[in-house]
């Protein structure tokens, strides 16, 4: 079975290198954000350096590119990944390591591009692609003209009464109880996991969830898919819903939803890419690379999804061009995740918090919601 199956590796990929004539290939997660990967930067690239670049869907982690590379038939040259997975798969040798001011581009201005990125990476073989937003939303039919426009007044069930629908994991609904009861986030969200990491601070947050489940004012809705807040919103089974900003967007934009965003209290999270090591097009693979995160490629993601950036310089570019949308009418700052009015109030989602303590804390949440 070993055998065969390593037999169709290579027998796939010699057909795509014949059929492709070496194309860079990037695996991604498919849907609307491929979409807007190709669209926005992938195409551009491949045009300006002369290079056809494939876009192919996956499903997440390592298993198929350790494959491939047991197989010896690496189809793939490039993959998009969250953060824990650059760090597995860069431990591992999988894949190429960076020096990121030699391999990537300044900024228009000159500023060097580790200085440009939003944040750090996670390892020597990541590079930012876009960060999007776990915020929330809520009806604007529900509160008489009254509107919530902090972390706090998700909380706040005697101002704002009705359900809150919330994610179904601990996963930032902790440090979003933690701020809202008062903790002060610090740089990044630092100081919350601090707090987190005391002893009892695991306990506030839940508590903090469990009293606006409980409340008779409030009650909560556990999601799980990330159409359901806006639908959810729509249907007026909640009043407000912590969600994805890129889900809330398509239906306040896309469909005209009577729904709101909040930016306060926002946790910022992130997709990487990685440049596999013995790829079948790697010098091409790390060009295309290269152009594809430089300020102005990404910038043109955001004309057709509302993430944003790594790039801090990119949002220059998306300002001048307003309406940056697709549709020409939209304009885009306002949707950044990034953007300094969205920003005054934020956390990075930690990996390494969850990593460690993800585990634990689940078997606490489980146990806090079957009591509800």
């Amino acid at each position: 079975m070993k055998k065969l199956s390593k037999l169709l590796l290579t027998l796939s990929f010699v057909l795509s290198i014949t059929s492709s004539a070496f194309a860079v290939t990037v695996a991604s997660w498919g849907g609307a954000y491929t979409e807007s990967q190709k669209l926005g930067y992938g195409d551009p690239t491949a045009k300006k350096l002369g290079i056809d670049i494939n876009w192919v869907d996956y499903s997440g982690g390592l298993s198929e590119i350790k494959a491939q590379k047991e197989a010896g038939a690496i189809t793939w040259d490039i993959i998009d990944l969250f953060a824990f997975d650059t760090i597995n798969g860069c431990d591992e040798g999988l894949f190429v390591k960076f020096d990121f001011d030699k391999d990537f581009p300044a900024a228009p201005d000159g500023t060097p591009a580790s200085e440009d990125f939003f944040t750090g990476m996670p390892s020597e073989c990541a590079v930012g692609n876009i960060l999007y937003s776990w915020n929330y939303a809520f009806d604007t039919r529900a509160f008489d003209g009254k509107e919530p426009k902090t972390i706090k007044d998700f909380f706040n069930t005697k101002r704002f009464p009705g359900k809150r629908a919330i994610y179904k994991s601990a996963l930032t609904n902790l440090e979003i109880a933690l701020a809202a009861d008062g903790v002060k986030m610090g740089k990044g969200g630092e100081l919350l996991y601090r707090k987190l990491l005391a002893d009892g601070g695991i306990d506030r947050a839940m508590n903090k969830i469990k009293k606006l489940c409980t409340d008779p004012n409030g009650g909560c809705v556990f999601w799980s898919a990330g159409a359901q807040p806006p639908e959810l919103l729509v249907a007026g089974e909640v009043v407000m819903a912590t969600g994805w900003n890129g889900r809330f967007f398509n239906a306040e934009v896309g469909e005209n939803a009577p729904i709101k965003q909040v930016w306060d209290g926002q946790g910022l999270d992130y997709e990487y890419f990685a440049l596999v090591k013995g790829g079948p097009d790697e010098a091409n693979a790390k060009k295309a690379l290269a152009m594809m995160t430089n300020t102005e490629m990404l910038a043109g993601s955001a004309k057709y999804i509302a993430y944003a950036p790594w790039r801090k310089s990119s949002l220059d570019i998306i300002k001048a061009g307003e309406p940056w949308y697709k549709d020409g009418k939209t304009n885009m700052m306002p949707q950044m995740p990034t953007a300094p009015a969205n920003t005054k109030s934020y956390f990075l989602v930690d990996p390494f918090f969850w990593a460690d303590y993800g585990t634990e804390i689940g078997e606490k949440w489980e146990a806090m919601k079957a009591g509800l």
